[in-house]
């Protein structure tokens, strides 16, 4: 009998280019490590799709295709193999495509709470429990993901989750040296509503956790969006040098005029490019100010700057995630994100810390809400939530 991890994924669709796809099939077919072909040192055994695209589906063509391969009708059944006891060692919970309904706050009710909520009965029914990943935020609502959070406490099983952004390779390669001192940090990119913006928040707080004393929580948080970002970045309401630091390491960056592809672009050129800008800025307990700033149109990647006290310039980096095509085809970020979740089985130890992706989910649910306010500043003294950083580099450097 083999003595491999077994591995359950319980995932909202399986087709080609969603998020399960992307992971999954590196757990079934391996990935690009290394400089070699790397394959997990586990089996991924049970499926649970909760909707079947009948005519973009592939979790059926895996299933046949990998014999140790089952799709079960139900999580309890994913998890138990149809049995009565937790048979798995570690499970995915995936749950970002498909079609699900979308609230006034245009956020989309991604089931994750609901299917961790599942998983959870069968962890206290059996007495037993597993490494868990949860891919990208934890829930569209506070209060799911912070009722999962508790859950993962209350049992004791090893809880990983978050963007795939603080992991993958970094043009430079370089990291927030642990301990400095920051004054000031931005992220710049292209993205989207709640989901997209939380992209950007765990760019920024891969970096930022690492600075002296750790991370300690935000005070409050702050939408601009359309005239009043434009009003903010005139004002100085962040750093005009971190704004271009940023611009400076895309790979991404449009052409802002006609036959030219290298020059940095103007303030009038820029508005010229991006219909809807918009920026969360918050402010940690110590003092720190952060702002992720979304320009779709003229930034295409996701790109980090931070002000260090006794540092004359800034400390800059853009982190690997394309936009489509490469986005959606050969999608290499995925890879360092897999690799971490495969150690974590392994160990049972996460690479960072799950409040992280805590209070970047809280980040998310207070932005989205200051916007639907009207752009209000929001307090946030439930986003109170202190950690401290893995003092490794968890980032991909290879």
């Amino acid at each position: 009998m083999s003595t491999r991890p077994k591995i359950a994924a319980l995932v909202s669709t399986y087709h080609k280019y969603a998020h399960a796809q992307h992971i999954c099939d590196r757990f079934l077919e391996g990935y690009g490590w290394n400089g070699r072909h790397h394959r997990p040192e586990m089996d991924l055994v049970s499926l649970y799709v909760d909707q079947v695209d009948e005519e973009r589906d592939v979790s059926r063509e895996r299933a046949e295709r990998f014999p140790q391969l089952d799709i079960y009708p139900s999580i309890a059944d994913a998890l138990t193999l149809g049995g009565s006891d937790l048979a798995v060692d570690g499970v995915l919970l995936i749950a970002e495509h498909g079609d699900y309904p979308v609230n006034e706050k245009q956020q989309t009710l991604w089931p994750r709470y609901e299917f961790f909520q599942q998983m959870a009965s069968v962890f206290r029914t059996t007495g037993k429990s597993a490494p868990v990943f949860n891919d990208k935020h934890l829930s569209w609502s506070w209060d799911y993901a912070k009722t999962m959070y508790d859950t993962s406490r209350e049992l004791g099983f090893p809880f990983m989750a978050g963007s795939s952004l603080p992991v993958t390779w970094r043009t430079p390669s370089l990291d927030m040296p642990l301990g400095a001192e920051v004054e000031e940090a931005m992220c710049i990119a292209c993205g989207w509503n709640d989901g997209g913006d939380l992209h950007s928040y765990e760019t920024i707080q891969g970096m930022v956790e690492r600075r002296q004393g750790g991370e300690v929580g935000v005070r409050w948080i702050k939408a601009y969006r359309g005239d009043e970002f434009w009003q903010a970045h005139a004002d100085g309401v962040w750093s005009r040098e971190l704004f271009e630091a940023c611009l400076c390491r895309s790979h991404q960056l449009a052409p802002a005029r006609p036959g030219f592809n290298s020059h940095f672009p103007s303030i009038d050129e820029i508005r010229a490019k991006v219909e809807t800008p918009w920026a969360y800025q918050y402010e940690h307990l110590d003092g720190l100010k952060s702002t992720m700033i979304t320009l779709n149109g003229l930034v295409g990647d996701f790109c980090f700057a931070g002000r260090l006290k006794d540092r004359d310039e800034p400390l800059s980096t853009q982190m690997y995630l394309p936009m489509p095509p490469a986005h959606t085809t050969l999608a290499n970020f995925f890879s360092p994100q897999v690799n971490n979740i495969e150690q974590m089985f392994l160990s049972g130890q996460p690479s960072y810390p799950i409040e992280r992706t805590l209070l970047t989910t809280g980040l998310t649910t207070a932005g989205v809400e200051s916007t639907y306010q009207d752009q209000v500043k929001i307090e946030t003294p439930h986003l109170d939530i202190a950690y401290q950083p893995n003092p490794a580099s968890t980032y991909w450097r290879t």
